[in-house]
């Protein structure tokens, strides 16, 4: 439905203009300020104020149910924007499900491979299983060549080998291909038990490691007098089992007197640190009190 068709089948005020030229005229009379005839003029301007609210009540009606079908037939018809997106999404979804399918395809394809080489090992399984099923042929012994020793040994071996023939003719009927595997398992636990002891000898040659410390010292004198020389010789000559001593300074602590920085390395199990204390601060003449300045695992 168009929008002419629509104010057509409407009932719109048209003679608006009309009615306000009456209003015009009924205000400006000359007769209005007579009192006689006041009631009934104003039982005229109150039917004509009626009739003007009336009409703009129905011409508000009618311009809000145009616009609420304007509205409806917009939003029924769809427009060139999401026309071009439902077909954009259709074509993707389309691409997808090729792409689906050529995918599916292909691992058919690949599971078809699968399962005819399971059945060519699968033929060739059962071919080895009826050869090994089947009984033993004759086994023709060898001729062996003539070994180039003396006499004796030669003759010994060319008499001897009748005697093998018979022996292996005799075996050939005691062959059993699908026996116990016993005798296989027992030497295979016996080759595990001597790697394992071969294993457990070598780690045990092979020397494990050392835990070792690195200890910087603080060695104090009594006073500004003292010989820090003789104090170093005196902290160098403790010796001990793991012990390694290392570079030292002196440090000035205040009031001109100088401590004894010195570094040295420990093993663990060896030698420790109230070890080492207790055997420095033996020397009393010199050594007022030992501190460790830093302890650090190497």
């Amino acid at each position: 439905m168009s929008s002419v068709d629509f104010l057509t089948q409407e009932k719109i005020w048209f003679d608006k203009p009309r009615y306000d030229e009456a209003e015009r005229r009924f205000y400006e009379r000359p007769d209005r300020s007579d009192g006689s005839s006041q009631p009934a003029q104003d039982v005229g301007a109150n039917t004509i104020l009626q009739d003007i609210a009336r009409a703009r009540e129905n011409i508000q009606k009618s311009l809000a149910g145009l616009k609420t079908t304007l509205c409806n037939r917009g939003s029924g018809q769809p427009s060139l924007s999401q026309m071009s997106q439902l077909s954009i999404s259709s074509a993707a979804d389309q691409g997808e499900i090729i792409c689906r399918i050529k995918s599916l395809e292909l691992e058919n394809h690949s599971l078809h491979k699968v399962v005819e080489d399971l059945r060519a090992a699968l033929s060739k399984l059962d071919c080895r299983v009826s050869v090994l099923e089947k009984p033993p042929a004759a086994v023709t012994p060898a001729t062996t060549p003539a070994v180039p020793y003396t006499n004796g040994t030669t003759v010994q071996q060319n008499t001897s080998a009748p005697v093998k023939e018979e022996e292996e003719e005799d075996d050939d009927d005691d062959i059993d291909l699908f026996g116990s595997d016993d005798d296989e398992d027992e030497e295979a636990e016996q080759l595990k038990e001597q790697r394992l002891k071969e294993y457990a000898e070598k780690k045990a040659k092979k020397p494990g490691l050392i835990a070792k410390s690195s200890i910087l010292l603080d060695v104090k004198p009594w006073d500004d007098e003292t010989d820090m020389v003789k104090l170093e010789e005196c902290v160098r000559s403790v010796a001990a089992d793991g012990l390694l001593w290392g570079s030292s300074k002196l440090v000035p602590v205040g009031y001109g007197i100088k401590k004894l920085q010195i570094s040295c390395v420990v093993e663990d199990d060896k030698v420790g640190t109230d070890i080492l204390e207790e055997e420095i601060t033996k020397f009393e003449d010199y050594i007022q009190s030992v501190d460790v300045a830093a302890f650090n695992k190497i």
